[in-house]
């Protein structure tokens, strides 16, 4: 599998995210402070 999909992420301030990345790229989140970036990284991506 050369993708990593992530549907419907309900985690913290996650509200439904539905996402499609690459597994072979550098990918970097940016947003404001409580935004939902670690949540994002750590209990969902890195859960997988």
């Amino acid at each position: 599998m050369d993708r990593l999909v992530v549907r419907g992420a309900r985690e913290h301030n996650l509200k439904d995210v539905h996402l499609d990345l690459p597994r072979e790229a550098m990918i970097v989140f940016t947003g404001l402070s409580g935004s939902g970036k670690s949540s994002l990284a750590f209990d969902t991506i890195f859960a997988e």
